[in-house]
């Protein structure tokens, strides 16, 4: 069934549709590919809506039959309206709107009178970008470039004139952010960490050079222990020690702030430090000797025999909760 009326020389027609039919819906985004009329989104009386439906336009039978898409593979955007969508590549790309947000961007409150954590669901606009591909039915995010720089700038302090982006001669570090960046000499600049451009936690260490503006890659840092958001400082013999901060992609998953002190080297340690380390280590089997040593030397070995001692407590600890979680894993995967 068809209705038309003309207006000014034009000439609307009416027709009625069948099939899974959308519910009314205020704010709702469509889009037309190769005949298709694609509407996503939107707010009934129920709330915000993530549903996709599509109508073929070119038949030619007359019959309209809307239906849902369902089968597909991907995540969908969570349920919103008021959004933007362009056509690009048999693509439908939809970018922003006002919803619910995912768990990941909830915010909890800590309720000081009961001493526990209230988690607030709330709702705003957003600022993503999601791409539905017709043909092969699947929804994906893309990875929105320039959201991470790797560039470097630096700041005259006598002209108060910031240099623009300084030319890179080489390799360059990963794009990043929440990373650290600590001065190790006049020359010299240690990179660590961060949260790269795909959103994983890093743990690589980098030197660079302000005079030649080279980057120099340390490959012996441990490839397991990754950090953001966190701080570091120089020691005394030029380590670099790092502390807090997170292991984990702060916008997806958190499971706690890191509490333990990593210890970088960047230049090889003095022979007095390199000494007191090997008779920390070896306490016991020089446990008969070191009474024998002067009285301001005995200070520093006892101090490094005390680090030392502590430190392996600490890892052998480390080492008996990583066995038990292994067991554990074994265990419930049988």
């Amino acid at each position: 069934m068809e209705t038309s009326s003309t207006f000014g020389g034009a000439t609307w027609t009416m027709h009625l549709m069948e099939g899974e039919l959308p519910t009314s819906m205020s704010g709702s985004c469509g889009a037309c590919i190769n005949g298709k009329l694609y509407v996503f989104g939107g707010y009934d009386d129920k709330g915000y809506s993530n549903r996709l439906y599509f109508v073929n336009l070119r038949t030619r039978d007359g019959n309209y039959i809307w239906e849902k898409i369902t089968n597909f593979e991907g995540k969908p955007p969570t349920p919103r309206d008021k959004l933007s969508c362009w056509v690009y590549k048999d693509r439908l790309i939809y970018f922003g709107g006002y919803g619910c947000r995912r768990h990941n961007e909830l915010q909890d409150c800590f309720d000081v009178h009961d001493a526990s954590w209230e988690e607030q669901i709330f709702w705003g606009w957003h600022n993503d970008v999601h791409v539905f591909d017709t043909k092969t039915q699947s929804w994906f995010q893309p990875e929105i470039k320039q959201t991470r720089m790797n560039d470097l700038h630096y700041l005259n302090l006598d002209t108060w004139t910031w240099s623009g982006r300084v030319p890179i001669n080489g390799e360059n570090p990963k794009h990043r952010s929440w990373h650290t960046l600590t001065p190790i000499a006049d020359d010299k600049l240690f990179l660590f960490g961060g949260l790269s451009a795909d959103n994983i936690p890093l743990s690589d260490g980098w030197i660079h050079n302000v005079i030649t503006n080279c980057w120099k890659q340390l490959t012996h840092l441990p490839k397991t222990r990754p950090r953001l958001w966190h701080t570091a400082c120089l020691g005394k013999e030029n380590e670099i020690m790092v502390f807090g901060g997170s292991k984990d992609d702060l916008l997806s998953l958190d499971t706690g702030h890191c509490n333990d002190l990593l210890i970088f080297q960047t230049q090889p340690y003095s022979l007095l430090r390199s000494c007191l380390d090997c008779i920390g280590k070896n306490a016991i089997i020089l446990e008969s000797q070191i009474s024998l040593l002067p009285p301001k030397l005995l200070q520093q070995v006892l101090k490094k025999i005390t680090f030392w001692t502590a430190a392996n407590h600490r890892e052998e600890q480390r080492a008996q909760k990583e066995e038990i979680e292994n067991k554990c894993q074994r265990i419930s995967s049988n």
